[in-house]
């Protein structure tokens, strides 16, 4: 049995990390596939139908202008989770870098990056989200237009202040890999550090960084959600999860249906992502035996 497979068996014994992973395809599939079966246009107005709760015609109810949340669930879905995907790989990929850089040098370059990565754990994340994205988002948009300039400063932002905590881990992994007897051997045998880097050191250490990875995901997704709901994400005219519940947020005494169901994907994405990362955890720790 190979450790993958010996990891995805340890894997399916979390019945809980299971089902999660199973809500969590299930979510995706259905923002994915949702907007071309249920083809209801998200800017739809119907003032005849405003503030109506969940229906036949509408399944998830209708806001103040009358449009169909499930339609606009469905498409601000595509934007939390991409989001939420592309800056977790914004954070990988820059801790992982720092990381093993700082793990193969040692001496001064390793202190000197432990420092920067003291220095922005010790910075107040939100504050300075809502600083950078106030300053540059009207000249990024200007330059690539409202829903990629947003897209692309949010995901940057966002993944900026992710990095620390995967660098830690890599590091951790290399001091503790590199004095390992393979990695010995390999050196001996002429090994580059580059060789030794890629291919005997960093897989083995991405047990903790896929971990790491889906933490990651579900506080991008939070924060991005956050960042809408303050009104400095995305243009109004887009409907994330979290702009809509900045829509709703006036109307929950008598269009609670508003707020509910967008809340209700955020909670079950956020809590499936988390728990898919404790069956990870579990899986991945060679610790374990059973």
């Amino acid at each position: 049995m190979t450790p993958w497979q010996e990891a995805w068996r340890r894997f399916r014994k979390h019945r809980l990390a299971v089902v999660s992973a199973l809500i969590l395809v299930m979510l995706v599939l259905a923002v994915l596939v949702g907007p071309f079966v249920w083809t209801v246009p998200i800017d739809e107005i119907d003032f005849t139908a405003r503030l109506q709760g969940p229906s036949w015609e509408h399944p998830l109810g209708t806001d103040d202008l009358g449009q169909d949340i499930l339609a606009r669930v469905l498409y601000g879905g595509r934007i939390s989770l991409a989001v939420g995907f592309a800056a977790m790989a914004v954070a990988v990929i820059v801790g992982t870098f720092v990381g093993a850089v700082a793990g193969m040098a040692g001496g001064r370059l390793d202190a000197a990056l432990m420092w920067l990565t003291d220095l922005f754990l010790s910075l107040p994340e939100l504050p300075l989200l809502l600083l950078i994205i106030y300053l540059f988002r009207d000249a990024l948009t200007g330059l690539v237009g409202p829903e990629l300039g947003v897209f692309i400063l949010i995901v940057i932002v966002i993944g900026g202040f992710r990095w620390m905590p995967v660098a830690r881990l890599v590091r951790a992994q290399f001091f503790s890999l590199r004095e390992k007897e393979f990695v010995e051997a390999a050196r001996a045998l002429g090994a580059s550090r580059s060789r030794l880097v890629l291919r005997h050191i960093l897989p083995n250490a991405l047990g903790p960084v896929i971990v790491a990875a889906t933490i990651d995901v579900a506080a991008a997704i939070i924060a991005e959600s956050t960042l809408s709901f303050l009104g400095l994400g995305f243009p109004p005219d887009i409907p994330t999860w979290g702009r809509i519940l900045f829509d709703a947020k006036d109307n929950l005494d008598f269009a609670p249906h508003w707020a509910i169901f967008p809340g209700l994907a955020i909670f079950l994405t956020v809590l499936s992502i988390n728990f898919v990362g404790d069956g990870l955890r579990d899986a991945l720790d060679p610790r374990r035996v059973k």
